[in-house]
């Protein structure tokens, strides 16, 4: 093989790593191909003969593609849902079959990365999430991230802590015993069917909050409380009708289906028995490329963003 063939073998042992790495600062599947495709591109116009740890320097310049894009992003506010916390877009969602995830799935999604810690991560300032992203979840020490952010280690160190606090506070691991999760989800639905407010209210925690983004043509939507997501839901009870169970993100979630497209992908947050946020995708052009296959088994996922 020639020189180059052998560094895009090398290159290609990364990959899917370096597309977690990104996905996680970005929340988009298709941003994140465009980084990695970038970091290839960086890599080709580098001496990558000095490069003693190929790994690492794919990772951290990954990292600083990413880094510019959030910055260019949070300047032209594109696709914009507002709740008065700020600014929230929900991130892409990984579909897969109810019964698992394949190998390069699960690759993409090592750490527990349900939709709640991606929303979180959305609303974390650049430089933190990009510190938050190498140092906790993907192990890089902070005196290779510092060059990155133009900061000290002490200060990346900082940014790093700040964010941790943020994303404990809002984005509980996922209960790893998928049948109860998904019975919670099951339950949820059954009320949703039957509008029985008092199931919905009792499966909700009172500090529920339900977000939906239906991007640039459908108005975003945001409840908070019990009572208020669960009229909400028996308003729309016919979503309930067409649902289809899947994992988002790995964790029990619903794709709601009719005439053979999607209309929506549900992804549920659950603490101690409890649904605590519900996020909703509704954005027709994204929804469009979900791969419905993974209803029937004749797929593997939709990836939205690609």
């Amino acid at each position: 093989m020639s020189e180059k063939e052998v560094l895009a073998q090398r290159f290609e042992e990364h990959r899917s790593h370096l597309r977690a790495v990104a996905y996680r600062m970005l929340g988009s599947l298709g941003e994140a191909e465009d980084a990695v495709q970038e970091a290839w591109l960086r890599l080709n116009r580098s001496d990558a003969a000095v490069v003693e740890n190929l790994g690492g320097w794919l990772t951290t310049v990954v990292g600083r593609v990413c880094l510019d894009m959030l910055r260019s992003r949070g300047t032209r506010r594109e696709d914009p849902l507002y709740d008065q916390d700020g600014l929230v877009r929900l991130p892409d969602p990984i579909v897969s079959r109810a019964d698992g995830l394949d190998p390069e799935q699960e690759i993409l999604l090592a750490d527990s990365v349900g939709i709640a810690l991606m929303v979180v991560l959305d609303t974390l300032a650049p430089a933190e999430r990009l510190a938050f992203v190498l140092h906790d979840l993907f192990a890089v020490p902070f005196d290779e991230i510092a060059p990155v952010l133009g900061r000290s280690a002490a200060t990346t160190r900082q940014l790093a802590s700040r964010a941790r606090r943020r994303v404990q506070g809002a984005a509980p691991a996922p209960d790893p015993d998928r049948s109860r999760l998904r019975s919670i989800v099951d339950a949820f639905l059954a009320a949703s069917r039957g509008g029985d407010f008092d199931a919905l209210v009792a499966v909700l925690d009172p500090d529920v909050v339900a977000r939906s983004d239906g991007g640039t043509l459908r108005p975003a939507l945001l409840r908070r409380g019990a009572a208020e997501v669960a009229s909400q839901a028996i308003t729309f009870a016919r979503f309930a009708e067409a649902a289809h169970a899947v994992l988002v993100n790995g964790v029990p979630g619903v794709v709601a289906m009719a005439e053979g497209r999607a209309l929506s992908v549900m992804a549920f947050t659950i603490r101690d028995g409890r649904i605590t946020a519900l996020d909703i995708l509704t954005d027709p052009a994204r929804l469009a490329r979900i791969d419905l296959g993974v209803l029937d088994g004749t797929g593997v996922t939709g990836q939205p963003g690609q």
